[in-house]
């Protein structure tokens, strides 16, 4: 399906697209960039049929190639399905996989694939060896929860180590497995993380971080967490969104613990994205020594909708990942790639909005755009006081004090509103606001879904999250967002908070053009230190042999 067609489906210009269903197994190898993901070639939905491992290369992460299925529920290991999983690069520079196969009895099990010609720069081929499942799933594993392989690492002793979660004995746990030679696993004795008040988690990311500087590890070279080093734990919960904590990995005991003292419970770490995704997924980029991380956006319209349309799902664009200077919060920001798409510019410098102000962003198709701003915070003495209950449900409180309510003399709101009619029913703001709280300054984020369509039956929340930037200091927030059709991904405090939405507005369904404005409903001007906004290009998603997507 080519781009043109792909837009009049409803489908995104630039986003990946793995037709049904959400990623598996990124990888690098030998200049081609990889994905792997849960492909359900009989429908849209779960449910029908049994799924697949679906794969696309590319040589940019921009363009895309599908090359058909890498893995099929042929055996009676993956009878049922080959459900999620990731991919190593072994020593010896061969990929391997590791999925969880539901067997013919519908058990979860681990499983292990390697490529029938490592060769071959496209891994078109797989083998599924005899000795599979290489881990069957144990007996104190509760209510057949145990899946979720992530990519494996090289330990100091030569032994190679995957976590996977499982819920053992009511306890949702991510437990570590240690083979010599990644068909033979034995589970160390302790978990690397249990919760007893979530029965089960998925997804799990174990990963090292640099604590200075942006360049991306190894998931192997830094397995022993040493001198400037500490590694990330990432686990989504089910129905919810994905957590993380940085903290410090033990590679002879395969424990992991946390800097912040007494998180333990997932659901106080941190979020990698206050919007909506799930299962997000790292991998180290041997090409530009960066980690980069994808992330499964789901449908938030109706079953029905899915049906119509054929499709569901698609992946984040990709983001580049490092540690902020506080050693405890991820930065995140889109990979320098997307800039091949940018065709068209508009600027603004110094540009002052004032109180109930709006200035459109015109020149730029707002379907398709990059969108870059600085705001320069007006004085801080307006700021009003937080209330410490909004301090665990800023969601809330977004949703209380919205897009079109000054506070008595605040900071705030300003940002964008992006999606909007020419009549503006229908409309999706991002926006910041400035509260003081302990003798400092909280910035609030929110981004507001409720007048994004008119359409019934579609999910509109509000989402949110603080800002760990010292606006005291800066005196200034930025803030950039991509919009892509359905798809909605902001980045505040250049990528300390990230929110992601998908949108339906009827007007773009129905062919309308859609618009995009600074605005400012603040009790004061706030000035606009600099904006650039880029249209976008139609990137090559899933054509099948399109050799844009040669190595670099």
């Amino acid at each position: 399906m080519n781009g043109k067609q792909s837009l009049r489906h409803g489908r995104t210009a630039y986003h990946f697209q793995p037709a049904k269903n959400w990623m598996n197994g990124p990888l690098y190898h030998k200049g081609m960039y990889h994905l792997f993901f849960q492909y359900n070639p009989h429908g849209p939905l779960f449910g029908i049929g049994k799924l697949s491992w679906g794969h696309s290369v590319s040589g940019d992460l921009v363009n895309w190639a599908f090359l058909g299925t890498a893995l099929d529920p042929t055996s009676p290991f993956d009878a049922e399905g080959c459900w999620s999983g990731s991919a190593t690069t072994l020593a010896d520079g061969r990929p391997a996989i590791l999925y969880t196969g539901r067997d013919a009895n519908d058990v979860q099990v681990q499983n292990v694939a390697f490529p029938k010609n490592p060769s071959d720069p496209l891994l078109r081929e797989w083998h599924k060896p005899s000795c599979n499942p290489v881990v069957p799933q144990p007996a104190d594993v509760t209510r057949n929860n145990f899946r979720d392989p992530t990519t494996a690492w090289l330990g100091r002793d030569g032994l190679w180590r995957f976590a996977v979660v499982a819920e053992v004995g009511g306890v949702g746990s991510t437990v570590v497995y240690r083979s010599a030679d990644f068909v033979h696993w034995e589970r160390n004795p302790a978990p690397l993380h249990a919760s007893p008040d979530v029965p089960v988690w998925e997804c799990p990311d174990l990963f090292p971080v640099a604590e200075r500087g942006t360049e991306g590890l190894d998931t192997s070279a830094t397995a022993s967490g040493g001198p400037g080093v500490r590694h990330v734990l990432k686990l989504s919960k089910a129905a919810d969104e994905d957590y993380y904590v940085v903290g410090r990995y033990d590679d002879e005991a395969d424990t992991f613990a946390p800097v912040e003292d007494g998180d333990h419970d997932v659901r106080n770490w941190r979020r990698i994205d206050h919007g909506h995704l799930f299962g997000a997924k790292t991998f180290f980029d041997a090409r530009k020594k960066r980690r980069v991380l994808w992330a499964w956006l789901d449908e938030t319209d109706s079953r029905s909708d899915d049906v119509g349309k054929d499709w569901t799902g698609i992946q984040t664009f990709p983001r580049a990942l490092w540690l902020d200077a506080d050693g405890k919060q991820l930065v995140q920001w889109p990979v320098e790639e997307i800039q091949t798409l940018r065709r068209g510019r508009v600027a603004l410098v110094g540009a002052e909005i004032g109180s109930g102000g709006l200035r459109e962003i015109a020149g730029v198709e707002a379907l398709q755009a990059d969108v870059e701003v600085v705001f320069e915070v007006p004085s801080l003495e307006y700021a009003e006081e937080l209330d410490p209950k909004w301090l665990l449900d800023p969601q809330k409180m977004c949703a209380e004090k919205d897009a079109s309510s000054p506070g008595p003399g605040g900071v705030g709101p300003f940002g964008l509103v992006v999606m909007a009619s020419g009549d503006m029913l229908e409309q999706t703001t991002v926006f910041f606001r400035v509260f003081r709280h302990g003798g400092t300054y909280k910035v609030l984020m929110c981004a507001d879904l409720t007048r994004s369509s008119t359409k019934e039956g579609v999910h509109k929340p509000v989402y949110a999250g603080f800002v760990g930037v010292d606006v005291e200091k800066d005196r200034r927030i930025s803030l950039r967002t991509l919009i892509d059709h359905s798809v909605i991904e902001s980045f505040g405090g250049g990528g300390r908070t990230c929110i992601t939405a998908r949108v339906y507005p009827e007007h773009v369904a129905a062919g309308g053009s859609s618009h995009l404005y600074l605005f400012n409903n603040g009790a004061h001007p706030v000035t606009v230190s600099k904006l650039e906004a880029w249209e976008l290009g139609t990137a090559s998603i899933n054509v099948e042999e399109d050799y844009r997507v040669a190595p670099l």
